[in-house]
């Protein structure tokens, strides 16, 4: 692929040379690039403190794709709850996210995509647009000539399912018996990852019940043949995974016709208890829309009324997750990410030098103090002896506190003074004691589970988006192996596990693979801190190759940046138009292996300082989070602020690993959990 020096969208950016071999930047800003970077700091501290919520905590808005959107149509128009001021809001942010080639995609400046394309067409529909306006014809077409309807992901064919538009019986089958396979078997609930297994269980209710209820209009347009709208699959050769699990598909389907009346109550009943009992304190089901989404409908199906206290408060929360992003418009967040935004705004600005005991810091970690989850949730089916003590992504999400989140959160209390040290250390002691409990046979780190590594959820037919495990990853474990080394742990038999699993997993080309951020940038920056604050020196042969891969990667205006085509295409490694959060995380790393005076720092630097507003803040379209890799991004509009400001923040202060403000914890702490 021919590379261009604009960083247009269909090709990847110009590299400049190596770190080692990069020529000295351009002349910076009167003062260095230091007196540039310490206004920058100031600048950004000051934005962030003015965004802080009184109750202490932080969330930017949490931007994916317009799918969000147009199920949240298609929900209401399936419960009859349709409100046309929230439709016409909600249609209005679907058409400003449309390609002029009249399709949608699922990230900012990406290709376009069928699924989200059909969904988006189908909630327009609703909304009123006519399909022979211009914008839905041209995603008409667009939508054919990618294969039409049948092409399309199996979890959008089961929301044309609910309307008649497509037939059950060219779905794949998964029954609601399923909640009955213990755990030692293959493909029981708990083999899949927490996300997946809260969507899957009431979708195997929807699945038994088959419900349609027409919609007002037909869909042949998105059809290549419209006479023959649900072609059937051609099966993979028998000796093959795929052909097995289609055979497998095809008994479950004679299953279907043949399983007692009694046995699928029964299962059904089960999952419904499944579902309410995990109904989190706001209503809505760990946090995030689709499974709340799919939970009300299942529990609806079941002869829940739309009044019924635990449908209603689902419906609440569903509502909480709509942003307003002006001109009329209204945007469905996936998720939401307070705990994950709070902790890393308050290591921004312990590392930015604002003072430990800064009343913003102290308010931010009483809050993550009460947001600790002091019960079992899911993760404890695998580890039922742990204690619990980590902290979730979200407000209310007490079942599947996250891994990840945990690490930082203890990294961020670390940093600041707070009047209760006593209640500090506790928490920190049992959210150790927790993560290090909930380290995999492998020596790494999952996000939400540990040892959710079957090779089998992600070959069901049914499961043909997204991942549906969640095996260890690079960046999970690299956080948790920096918490370990922040406590004086380094040595810990649990930390060194850790480490020689992030050696071994290292790329050829001197990068880490990036699981829940884009892509080998992130994975690079998250890798790199750690082993070195874990200890390995900057002369370490794994060290150096990172070094030099991210000097080689980085963007001829300085900046680093990584389109999310990474995950699926090598072109795209480390290629793409630079980014405030992903050249801030290029920093971290090189700034962690000693090479702060370097050129290529100071160009990244410089590109920092230069991009940022007026307002302390940088502008970030792109999308740099992952949900999951080649399907699900995310946009965190709080990574533009919080990564930048720690970058800068670490370098004007010279503290490569930040701001650590509490004494190491004794080095036995941990062991045995």
């Amino acid at each position: 692929m021919t590379a261009t020096t604009d960083g247009s969208p269909g090709s990847p950016t110009q590299r400049t040379p190596s770190a080692s071999s990069a020529s000295a930047p351009d002349p910076v800003p009167s003062g260095g690039p230091e007196a540039a970077a310490q206004r920058a700091v100031q600048r950004a501290a000051d934005h962030l403190l003015a965004r802080q919520h009184s109750d202490g905590w932080w969330k930017g808005d949490l931007e994916t794709n317009v799918t969000m959107d147009a199920e949240d149509l298609m929900l209401r128009q399936f419960l009859g709850i349709g409100d046309a001021a929230v439709t016409a809001a909600s249609a209005r942010w679907i058409r400003s996210q449309q390609r002029e080639d009249g399709a949608w995609p699922t990230f900012h400046g990406g290709p376009g995509d069928l699924s989200a394309t059909v969904e988006a067409y189908v909630a327009l529909r609703l909304a009123g647009d006519a399909p022979d306006e211009a914008h839905m014809q041209l995603a008409a077409k667009w939508s054919r000539g990618e294969g039409g309807v049948a092409s399309a992901r199996v979890f959008t064919r089961i929301w044309l399912a609910l309307f008649g538009w497509w037939s059950w019986d060219d779905l794949p089958e998964l029954p609601p018996e399923v909640i009955y396979l213990p755990k030692w078997m293959p493909l029981n609930i708990y083999s899949f990852g927490c996300w997946a297994r809260q969507t899957i269980v009431p979708l195997t209710v929807v699945g038994a019940h088959r419900p349609v209820r027409p919609a007002p209009f037909g869909i042949d347009e998105l059809h290549i043949d419209p006479a023959n709208p649900n072609p059937r699959q051609r099966k993979a050769p028998l000796v093959s995974w795929d052909g097995v699990f289609q055979r497998l598909d095809q008994v479950l389907h004679v299953y279907r016709r043949l399983s007692p009346r009694m046995v699928r109550r029964s299962a059904m009943n089960a999952c419904a208890r499944w579902i309410i009992e995990r109904q989190e304190a706001d209503g809505c089901w760990g946090g995030i829309q689709p499974p709340a989404v799919y939970s009300v409908i299942a529990l609806h199906l079941l002869g829940y009324d739309l009044d019924h206290p635990v449908v209603k408060a689902g419906l609440e929360s569903l509502d909480r997750f709509a942003v307003w992003p002006g001109d009329g418009m209204r945007m469905i967040e996936a998720c939401q990410s307070p705990v994950w935004d709070t902790c890393l705004a308050t290591i921004a600005l312990a590392d930015a030098g604002v003072p430990a005991d800064h009343p913003a810091l102290v308010k931010a970690a009483d809050w993550m103090l009460g947001e600790q989850i002091t019960r079992p949730g899911d993760w404890s089916v695998q580890r039922p002896q742990l204690a619990p003590g980590g902290w979730a992504f979200e407000f209310h999400n007490d079942n599947y506190p996250d891994i990840d989140d945990t690490a930082e959160v203890v990294l961020a209390l670390r940093r600041v003074a707070h009047p209760d040290p006593a209640r500090v250390d506790s928490a920190i002691d049992k959210a150790v004691r927790w993560n290090v409990g909930m380290q995999s046979r492998n020596g790494a780190w999952g996000a939400f589970d540990a040892d959710n590594t079957s090779p089998y959820p992600n070959r069901l037919p049914f499961c043909d988006f997204g991942e549906v495990i969640d095996p260890p990853s690079a960046d999970v474990t690299a956080h948790v192996v920096e918490m370990m080394a922040a406590l004086g742990l380094e040595k810990d038999p649990h930390t060194r596990r850790g480490i020689d699993w992030l050696l071994a997993e290292q790329e050829d080309n001197g990068a880490w693979f990036g699981r829940w951020g884009v892509n080998y940038i992130y994975g690079t920056g998250s890798a790199v801190p750690a082993l070195t604050a874990a200890g390995l020196p900057a002369t370490h042969p794994a060290i150096r190759r990172a070094v030099e891969w991210l000097g080689s990667v980085q963007n001829a205006d300085g900046g680093w940046g990584e389109d999310l085509r990474s995950y699926s295409d090598q072109e795209w490694v480390g290629r793409g138009h630079s980014t405030a959060s992903q050249t801030a995380w290029a920093l971290l790393a090189l700034l962690s292996a000693g090479e702060r005076n370097h050129d290529a720092v100071a160009r990244g630097v410089r590109w920092l300082t230069e991009t940022q507003l007026e307002d302390g803040s940088w502008d970030e379209p792109y999308f740099t989070g992952t949900g999951f890799p080649r399907d699900f991004s995310i946009n965190y509009h709080l990574y533009r602020m919080v990564f930048p400001l720690t970058a800068l923040g670490r370098y004007v202060r010279d503290e490569p690993f930040g701001t650590t403000h509490m004494p190491a914890l004794a080095s036995g702490t941990g062991k045995g959990a």
